[in-house]
């Protein structure tokens, strides 16, 4: 089960979530690192100091994804597809869709809220 987020509506819904996976990709690695990204006015998402690795993926391939597990068993997860940049030795994110999701064998879960 899907359900789509707006991204207007993305600062609200990440306030149901705790820390997330920010993922990139350079040929053929794939790079996953931890984050606590923090919502700017414009929509955009900032990734404090992910790392040299993240950071080299970027350069090649700014495509990424953000993954925010469900705090709760059987919850939704929210994924956000964007395009990132460099900022310094940050990262900023341009959301391009964003989805709560979870699969049809946990409908047993909580309702996103």
């Amino acid at each position: 089960m899907s359900i789509p987020v707006d991204i207007a509506d993305l600062r609200a819904t990440l306030a149901d979530f705790d820390s997330g996976y920010l993922l990139t990709t350079s040929s053929p690695e794939v790079k996953v690192v931890t984050v606590d990204p923090v919502a700017g006015d414009d929509g955009s998402l900032r990734v404090a100091g992910p790392g040299r690795g993240t950071l080299r993926n970027l350069a090649e391939n700014p495509t990424v994804t953000l993954v925010f597990p469900p705090r709760e068993r059987h919850g939704f997860t929210l994924l956000v597809d964007g395009a990132a940049r460099a900022d310094g030795d940050d990262v900023v994110v341009v959301p391009a869709a964003a989805v709560l999701h979870r699969p049809a064998a946990h409908a047993d879960g909580p309702r996103p809220g």
